[in-house]
Parts: structure tokens; C-alpha cells; sequence
């Protein structure tokens, strides 16, 4: 029986590190009447092709994925980190067609002796 190895296929991502928005997010009661400072982190899986030429077209223009995550984080309320982040990778495959994306959302400073507690997620399509 002869063993077939596949090839990794290359991907190639945007990254955005240490984004800082303000999120309404939580569930405690502390945290209902006030926006939290978040830290985000993305990796972006860029579409086939986006490098072929210079269209900003044919790949993902990241100043339009921070502005689209601020302004709809600044609207929406979120009571987990993990609907927040189910929205955001949402967003970045459906809208912005990423063909694979992870987030590290970080909550900063909200528990003593803590700096950041938080998660990672990653999807594909």
C-alpha cells in the first residue's frame, strides 16, 4: 500500500495585533453600565490570488476590517468573549471573504493581579 502525502497548501495572512476597542460586553453586573477595553489580535487568510498584482480589490484592506470591527463593537452588546468572537470571524469570512481567520480577544485588567484573560478562536470556510 503505497502512502500518498498531501502538501500543506501555502496560506498567506493579513495580521492585525493589539487592536484596542471598546466593547459593551459581560454578564456581570459591573460590567452592564460601562464599555470594557478589549485587545484583539487577527490573522487573516488571504483569498487566492491577492497577490497576483496590486488591486486592493483581489485581497483584504485591513484599514476597512478595523474600522468595520470598531464601529460594530461600539454598537453591539456582547455577553461572552465567544458570541464577540463568533461575530468577528463571522464578518471576516463572510464580508471581507477571508478564507480562514483566528482571533485572540483579551479582556485587560478586570481581575486583580490578572492583565488580560481571554481567548483564541479560529474558523474556515
Amino acid at each position: 500500500m503505497a502512502v500518498i502525502l498531501i502538501e500543506p497548501f501555502p496560506m498567506d495572512f493579513i495580521f492585525i495585533d493589539e487592536l484596542r476597542v471598546d466593547a459593551k460586553i459581560g454578564i456581570y453586573a459591573r460590567e452592564l453600565c460601562v464599555t470594557q477595553p478589549l485587545e484583539l489580535c487577527l490573522r487573516i487568510g488571504l483569498p487566492e490570488g491577492a497577490g497576483a498584482d496590486d488591486d486592493i480589490s483581489r485581497t483584504i484592506d485591513y484599514a476597512a476590517v478595523v474600522a468595520r470591527i470598531r464601529s460594530e463593537l461600539g454598537e453591539r452588546r456582547f455577553k461572552l468573549l465567544e458570541t464577540l468572537g463568533e461575530f468577528v470571524l463571522t464578518l471576516l469570512l463572510d464580508e471581507f471573504g477571508a478564507s480562514t481567520a483566528r482571533i485572540s480577544i483579551a479582556k485587560l485588567g478586570i481581575l486583580p493581579g490578572v492583565r488580560r484573560i481571554g481567548l483564541e478562536m479560529e474558523r474556515s470556510r
